[in-house]
């Protein structure tokens, strides 16, 4: 049997009721493999905010499955009886904007979500400063954001959302605010982190720049989803 790290089957979501309903999703299904990176494109109102909402717990959709590994964390209702702690151990976020704290280094910044988790302050800075080392950004580890590139801080927020090993990462238009170089960076980053750590990778963008990256594509239009096959791993390597 197939082993997914997320999986949905006919998930709908439904805002307001009667005559002013509106069907942001329906019957969305969607599977991304361990150590699979797959874009999500679709233009503004298409519902991809709303799918990735559902997707990383924030907002509770109306109907369907849902799946984290082995799992069921959704099923018409939350199976979850504490959504924080699925977020904070399950799911790794990655915004257009880093959001990282301006008064933390760094390596605080990236350490505090296992510190919440219940590490210890060494423990989780030791965490922090090997994933650093991984992404290659150690040498910035006691700078404040201020004195990094943007390239530098978005490295630093995937850093953050993968500290506690999530098995799903969701990034939302990671490389928006980055030139060509940077932004192909970021996802090459992206696919060397789901491919080593087995994590399935959601990136949802609009950026023209990045959609040759993916191998598989999810378009999302007026709620409905469609797969297309991509170029994938083979314009990496040419880029």
């Amino acid at each position: 049997m197939q082993q997914y790290g997320i999986q949905i089957s006919g998930l709908s979501k439904t805002f307001g009721r009667g005559d002013t309903a509106v069907h942001a999703l329906k019957q969305i299904n969607m599977q991304i493999a361990p150590g699979e990176v797959v874009g999500l494109i679709g233009p503004s109102g298409s519902g991809k905010s709303t799918l990735l909402k559902c997707l990383g717990a924030i907002i509770e959709p109306s109907a369907g499955q849902m799946h984290i590994g082995d799992q069921l964390i959704y099923d018409n209702a939350w199976k979850i009886s504490d959504l924080r702690a699925l977020r904070r151990d399950k799911i790794g976020f990655v915004f257009q904007s880093p959001y990282l704290i301006p008064f933390l280094t760094t390596l605080d910044n990236v350490a505090l979500l296992p510190m919440l988790a219940g590490k210890n302050n060494k423990e989780a800075r030791q965490l922090a400063l090997d994933l650093l080392t991984v992404l290659q950004v150690e040498h910035r580890a006691h700078a404040l954001p201020s004195r990094l590139s943007g390239g530098e801080q978005q490295r630093i927020a995937i850093a953050r959302g993968l500290i506690n090993r999530p098995p799903v990462i969701l990034a939302d238009e990671p490389t928006a605010a980055l030139d060509s170089v940077r932004a192909l960076t970021v996802i090459k980053t992206l696919n060397e982190i789901a491919r080593d750590y087995k994590t399935a990778v959601i990136v949802v963008t609009h950026d023209d720049k990045i959609i040759p990256t993916f191998k598989r594509l999810y378009h999302i239009r007026d709620g409905v989803t469609y797969e297309e096959q991509g170029e994938g791993r083979s314009f990496l390597e040419k880029t």
